[in-house]
Formats: C-alpha cells, structure tokens, sequence
C-alpha cells in the first residue's frame, strides 16, 4: 500500500492517490470523489490491463460532469423524482441536476467530495466524511464511510457504513465502467453479461421507474443466461438473490468480473451517452449495486431510509479472474 499526493479541488483542498496491491491486483483511488481510477489485472496471456474506465489525472475529474468514472455515489445513488420526496409527513426539496429531478445526490454529490482517508489493515484503505444535515437539500448529519480493500485471492470489496441523527434516505454505490479488454481498447458491447435476475423496474422517458417490477422472460433485458451485452441499457434489475449477482466476460482477454452484494438491485448502463473525450459510446459498461430508483417516492420497493440508532451498512465484492 502506498499513498501520494497528486493534486487539489477547487477550493484547494489537497487529493491524495492510494494504491493497493494484491495476489496480482492494483487498484489506484482518488480521495477526491472516492474515484476507483485504475484496476489493473492480467489476462488469459498473462497481460496486465487496465479494465477500469477514467482520467489520467485529478483535472479530469473536476471538469467532468455526467460520468460518474469510478465514483463513489451518495446520499442517493440514482435518481429522485420531482427532485423531492415526503418523510414522516414533511416535504423536502433536494437540488435538481438531471432536469427536474435529482441523480446520484445531486449538483456537488459525494462524487464531488475530498474524503478523508486512513489505512485499513495492511491491504485497504477507510474513506469517511460527514454529509451535513440539509447538503443537496438531503435531512440529517450522515456519518459515512466506505472502506476499499483487497481481498487475499486479489478481489476488491467496497464496504459502507453510515448512521445519522435524522431519518434521511440513503443508497450507496460505486460507478465504475468495466471495459475487460483494457481500458480505452474500444467497445465493450461484444463483452458477454449474465445478471442473476428475473425482474426489471420499467423506467419512463425520463428514466424513472414506472413502480412496476416487470419479468424479463422474452424481452432484451434477459441475462440470466450469458450473451454479449450490446448497447441501450440504463435500468434497474431487481436481483434474486443468489451469488453472483453479475459476471462480465471478455472472450478476447479471457479476463472475467463477477459481482456479489447485499445490495437488492443493480444497476446495468452501457455508457451510451459518453461523448469521446476519452472515450466513445458503450466503451464501458457500469454495474451498480445499489437499492432502487426513486424508492423514496415508490413505498412498495425496498425501504432507504435510515433512522437514528440504525446503522447503514452494505458491501460488493469484484473479484477477477481468466477464462
């Protein structure tokens, strides 16, 4: 484990860079965002590639905006409806930053946060911040951390924990885009996907859940079995439960990701909208742990809101191998 200082936020704070190494795993993150920068792993050849989506540097981070690159995402990852939602009988209004409504935390989220950082043991390393209560328009002092590390087989597992003094939604993830084949090789749409999923949340234009839980039997989202992934996926899968949620694999590199967590959904996005600087459409596919969209408008899915005396907690394990 090894630690730098590789630059500042706008308003001067100073970014430090981690990296982590183990059992032929390197992971490089930022303090700034919680950005996942870099994870390299070899191939079927023996080749080290780096299969996570980013910037070379801190600058490209702060000028970004819609991305995400291996961000740590919060108070709410997704979207908000209306950007506002009504708990225990009072109406909060939240800053908007995907038109109306409000996604992964709106305009300054935890994406654009320095996080203070502390070793873990002897391969991790505890990112941790206080949201303070009314940020982004969110209730309640959140006490958050996320604790990256890597595993003895070379796995990365993210871990979060928080507890607040007001009850307040909350949904953690982490946004990377994986492209198996290294990072800036090209598409990743011929990649072959399976999701331990039977259910999708149907979204609307806006890409907001509809309420429904719809079956997949016979339509494109389907990935219970593996097949290339494609293009034109920005939704929601309700998870059944069994591990691994998710396996991505690269037939060219041999290079395969499988995914667990106590997360109940997961999030496909194939990147669609990236614009070439640096990369091009469906260049790396996001898989995103995470509860479901809009639940604090939507009382029949899984409940987010976390109350003074709980503890938050959940963790997904990324784990590499080759085929």
């Amino acid at each position: 484990m090894s630690t730098e200082r590789v630059g500042a936020a706008p308003d001067g704070t100073p970014v430090d860079r981690w990296t982590l190494e183990r059992a032929g795993t390197r992971v490089d993150l930022l303090t700034y965002g919680g950005v996942v920068q870099s994870v390299e792993i070899p191939g079927r050849d023996g080749t080290t590639a780096n299969v996570a989506l980013g910037f070379a540097d801190v600058a490209g981070y702060l000028g970004s905006r819609g991305p995400y690159f291996g961000a740590l995402v919060g108070r709410y990852a997704n979207r908000i409806a209306s950007a506002s939602f009504t708990l225990d009988g009072r109406t909060h209004r939240l800053v908007p930053n995907d038109g109306p409504n409000t996604l992964h935390g709106g305009e300054r989220g935890f994406d654009r946060r320095v996080w203070n950082a502390e070793r873990a043991g002897d391969h991790g390393v505890r990112l941790s911040r206080t949201s303070p209560d009314g940020e982004e328009g969110f209730p309640g002092r959140l006490e958050v951390s996320a604790t990256y590390a890597l595993e003895p087989d070379g796995a990365l597992t993210i871990s979060y924990r928080a507890v607040t003094d007001s009850p307040t939604p909350v949904n953690l993830t982490n946004h990377t885009y994986w492209n198996l084949g290294g990072a800036g090789s090209g598409s990743a749409a011929g990649h072959e996907l399976r999701i331990a999923a039977g259910r999708i949340t149907p979204v609307d234009a806006a890409a907001l859940p509809t309420g429904e839980l719809a079956p997949v039997d016979g339509t494109r989202f389907d990935f219970r079995k593996p097949r290339p992934v494609g293009i034109g996926y920005d939704h929601n899968f309700v998870l059944d439960g069994d591990d691994p949620a998710a396996e991505l694999y690269d037939p060219a590199s041999g290079r395969v990701l499988t995914v667990t967590t106590t997360e109940p959904g997961l999030q496909l996005y194939t990147g669609d909208h990236f614009d070439g600087r640096p990369y091009g459409p469906g260049d790396g596919i996001a898989l995103e742990t995470q509860h479901f969209p809009d639940s604090p408008n939507r009382p029949a899915f899984p409940d987010t809101v976390l109350r003074p005396g709980e503890v938050f907690r959940s963790a997904t394990t990324y784990r590499f191998g080759v085929r």
